[in-house]
């Protein structure tokens, strides 16, 4: 009985029992600290194993951009090399040429009302003019005789010049 009476004697005094009720509140928020950083550090390796997951998906997804980014550079370069000989070929400057042409003259007939019936008439002057510089025995010569594309493009051009040059004069 002298422990009871021991134990109650300590507890009976108030320092003891302030003494007790902190150490008893200090174990519960030393467990609920505890409990807490378990239950944290396990919130933390799923975030990092969600992280690493999305960088993963996120670098393959660069990649196949970064992939796909330089297969349609080369598409780019490739299509650019091919209308580059595409417009180098023969005849493909003066199609180029005659389109600017009539877009031009499309643009000129909506703007300017009387330009359409100047140009009609300075157009068949022009078919004359050549018309007539293809009757002549050079325009024959050169039909008979084949020769390359720009060849013939600089002789026809300069035939045209001569023709036009001589019809100016008169």
């Amino acid at each position: 009985m002298e422990e009871a009476t021991w134990i109650s004697a300590i507890m009976s005094n108030p320092f003891a029992k302030g003494l007790a009720i902190g150490i008893i509140f200090t174990i519960l928020v030393y467990v609920r600290g505890f409990l807490r950083r378990r239950e944290l550090a396990q919130e933390v390796s799923r975030l990092r194993n969600h992280l690493h997951t999305k960088l993963e998906i996120d670098s393959s997804e660069n990649e196949r951009r970064k992939n796909e980014l330089e297969t349609l550079k080369q598409e780019r370069d490739n299509l650019r090399i091919t209308v580059q000989s595409l417009n180098n070929k023969p005849g493909r400057k003066e199609i180029r040429q005659y389109y600017i042409y009539q877009t031009a003259l499309d643009m000129m007939f909506e703007k300017a009302p009387g330009f359409a019936p100047a140009w009609q008439i300075t157009l068949k002057e022009a078919e004359k003019i050549f018309d007539q510089s293809e009757r002549g025995v050079v325009p024959l010569l050169k039909r008979l005789m084949p020769t390359n594309a720009d060849k013939q493009v600089e002789q026809y051009e300069k035939l045209s010049r001569v023709s036009l040059e001589e019809s100016m004069a008169k």
